[in-house]
């Protein structure tokens, strides 16, 4: 029985899509024909190195992300031109690997951390980032972090620095981390909605929304865990940084308010006294303690080249041996099919896996997984040509970023070797569907389903509601699936169904824990996986390929006029609401985005909902 919990999500968004690009359309034609004369004008220009000695400012706009959610510059006008927000990405590999050549740059004289523009990012992409600031370190050129206010994934890139600089009107913001989210068994009743919820898994809390008012105590309990080791994890590495005692990151209510009476409610006075900041000072005496270092530029200003302008500048880097470590990124949630923006494609990764075993230069592959899930189906496509690829004689090693966890796993754990960070979220290992329907509403509008069907299934469906029957066939599906995933997960991990069923039933570990509970081979990064890539291969020199190449500079260029057009007309509806109502409705806006993607053809769903830390 196909769900149709995925048809309520499209409904939702369609809708909402429809009115905004009604409004903008024009406007954006208008810039597209803007972005095309500029695009054949720029063509052929290259960007212009840097030969004067600079700091590099590591200026970051926009989402962290594994690889470009925008396949082509169509995308991302088919994106704007329906109304959604276009930010501008930054790809995790790209920042490190110019990080890295600016470490060697001669030309490059230090380093500046500008991050007042980048969004909370999780801990593990920003520990790989991290990694490679103190790589740069070694160099012996300095680093320095300035900001008028840091949030908490700010702060934890600024703390690397050599010395950091906060505004006297400033402020450190460390919230914690935390995982809320709405429910809904009320607003489902009230408006007379049934909400059919099958599931295994004791901690298979994705489904808890629509089946509760309030988390679950199973769910409450998993959360807490892998909440107090990422946060634990963050005040230690920035304790470690700054040469403070963690305890001073993780104050109660009475202790904070104690020590904020004593800065007499300055937060910029706060973080000096708490050694979080090294100097409280104004945007000019910055740049003037940055022109002594690096150089004035004549305006008030220092020697210095941003991010942007020097990574396009980084000369293109040659094959340098016959043997390929193929990578393949992905990121986001998994549908049946084939991928579009930010999504991935069933079809299109399993295509990717293929291509890979058919190219004689590529002799291993890494799997690099940044998902929380989604079709279970979609999950076992991927699975099986996996399996197939390691069945020609080519290993796989599965590299695990923040998340990889139910259909995450799924995908994962075929291969030769798994690789996480301490501060990846994996496991939840369950299943689940959930099949709304709305006979009880269209009743009180004296809107009744009646007919004749061919089999007992043939009348059961969105108006006419479930029979017991086939709740009861449901249900027995959902545990098939269950019984199969964790049967799969002893194959490849070599346990018994009982040993996986104890630390499965849905709850989502750490890397750290998944290790102790054999879900994981190793903990590291990215560097460590192509290691483990090579030596399976047994590799000396070889290239790493990413199979999807970046995009080029025109097409970044129309990427970026469509998301102007949208920052400039575009309208976000959520605004015209009440400001009390508004949070609610983002987030509802953002659960409709989710539906949409449900597409699997049986209506299993293998994700983790709770894994979205905030």
């Amino acid at each position: 029985m196909k769900t149709l919990f995925g048809y309520l999500g499209k409904v939702i968004k369609g809708v909402w899509k429809v009115i905004t690009f009604l409004r903008v359309a024009l406007l954006n034609i208008l810039f597209i024909m803007l972005a095309v004369g500029i695009w054949f004008s720029l063509s052929d220009s290259t960007p212009q190195e840097n030969n004067q000695p600079s700091a590099l400012v590591l200026n970051l706009n926009g989402p962290i992300v594994e690889k470009s959610s925008y396949l082509t510059p169509l995308d991302s006008f088919k994106e704007s031109a329906l109304g959604d927000d276009i930010p501008k990405e930054n790809v995790l590999f790209d920042i490190v690997h110019t990080i890295r050549h600016a470490k060697t740059d001669p030309n490059i004289t230090g380093l500046v951390l500008s991050l007042q523009d980048m969004p909370n990012t999780s801990l593990t992409k920003l520990r790989y980032i991290a990694k490679a600031i103190n790589e740069f370190k070694t160099s012996g050129k300095p680093v320095f972090a300035t900001g008028d206010f840091y949030s908490q994934s700010q702060y934890y890139l600024a703390s690397y620095a050599d010395k950091v600089y906060l505004s006297p009107e400033g402020s450190v913001l460390l919230k914690g981390y935390s995982a809320y989210g709405l429910y809904m068994k009320d607003f489902l009743n009230k408006i007379d909605v049934n909400a059919h919820i099958f599931r295994v898994g004791t901690y298979k809390s994705a489904v808890e929304p629509f089946m509760r008012n309030d988390m679950s105590p199973a769910a409450r309990e998993a959360a807490t865990r892998w909440l107090s080791q990422l946060w634990g994890a963050y005040t230690d590495d920035v304790a470690a940084n700054r040469h403070i005692d963690a305890s001073v990151l993780r104050p109660n209510m009475q202790e904070f308010l104690k020590e904020f009476k004593q800065s007499k409610g300055s937060l910029a006075d706060l973080s000096l006294r708490l050694g979080l900041v090294d100097k409280l000072t104004s945007r000019h005496q910055v740049r003037t303690l940055l022109a002594k270092q690096f150089g004035s530029d004549g305006k008030d200003g220092y020697h210095a080249i941003g991010y942007y302008q020097y990574k396009d500048a980084l000369p293109a880097e040659l094959p340098k041996a016959k043997n390929d470590i193929a990578v393949i990124v992905a990121s986001g949630e998994i549908k049946d099919g084939k991928e579009s923006t930010g999504v991935v494609g069933g079809d299109t990764l399993a295509a990717q896996l293929r291509d890979a075993r058919n190219d004689p230069h590529v002799k291993a592959v890494i799997l690099r997984v940044d998902s929380p899930g989604g079709s279970a189906f979609a999950s076992e496509v991927v699975r099986e040509e996996l399996t197939t690829l390691k069945a020609a004689g080519k290993p796989v090693v599965v590299s695990m970023s923040s998340l990889a966890a139910s259909g995450g796993y799924w995908i994962s754990m075929a291969a030769d070797k798994i690789i996480a960070q301490p501060t990846t979220l994996t496991g939840s290992i369950g299943i689940f569907s959930v099949i709304p329907t709305f006979e009880k509403g269209l009743a009180k509008w004296g809107i009744t389903t009646d007919g004749v069907g061919t089999t007992p299934f043939a009348g059961e469906g969105v108006t006419s509601g479930l029979s017991d029957g086939a709740k009861q066939a449901m249900q027995l599906a959902i545990d098939h699936g269950y019984h199969r995933f964790i049967s799969l997960v002893g194959q490849y991990r070599h346990m018994s169904n009982q040993q996986v069923d104890k630390i499965a039933q849905g709850h989502v570990w750490t890397g750290q824990d998944a290790v102790k509970n054999g879900l994981v081979d190793q903990l590291g990064d990215f560097d460590d996986a192509v290691d483990a890539a090579a030596q399976l291969a047994k590799l000396k020199h070889y290239n790493v390929r990413w199979v999807e190449e970046p995009l080029t500079p025109a097409q970044e260029l129309f990427k970026g006029l469509m998301s102007e057009a949208h920052a400039s007309f575009g309208v976000d509806l959520s605004s015209l609401l009440p400001e009390a109502l508004q949070p609610a409705a983002k987030q509802l806006s953002s659960t409709a985005e989710l539906l949409s993607h449900f597409n699997d053809p049986k209506g299993e769903y293998a994700y983790c909902l709770p894994c979205q830390v905030k």
